[in-house]
C-alpha cells in the first residue's frame, strides 16, 4: 500500500527533511509511450512495491509498470 501522505506530523515528531526522503525510494514507475515514466507509488521496502505492483497489474493489466530504486524527489500520482 502506498504510505500515508496526508499525516501531518507535529513539530515535535517533524524529522529531518533529508532523512524523510530518503525514507521512501523504492517506486512503482509507469512506462510512457514517449520513453518517460511516471512515478505512481513510493515505498520504504522492496517487498511492499513488489506487493503493490502485482495489485497493479491484475487491476490494469494493459499497462507497463516497473519497480526503480529513485533517490531523487517528484511528485507521485497518487
Amino acid at each position: 500500500m502506498p504510505q500515508n501522505t496526508e499525516y501531518k506530523a507535529t513539530d515535535s515528531e517533524a524529522l529531518p527533511n533529508a532523512y524523510k526522503q530518503r525514507l521512501n525510494s523504492w517506486a512503482i514507475a509507469r512506462l510512457l509511450p514517449d520513453a518517460n515514466r511516471e512515478i505512481i507509488a513510493r515505498f520504504r521496502s522492496r517487498s511492499d512495491a513488489d506487493g503493490y505492483i502485482q495489485h497493479l497489474r491484475q487491476v490494469i493489466p494493459n499497462a507497463s509498470f516497473m519497480i526503480v530504486f529513485d533517490c531523487q524527489r517528484e511528485e507521485a500520482a497518487i
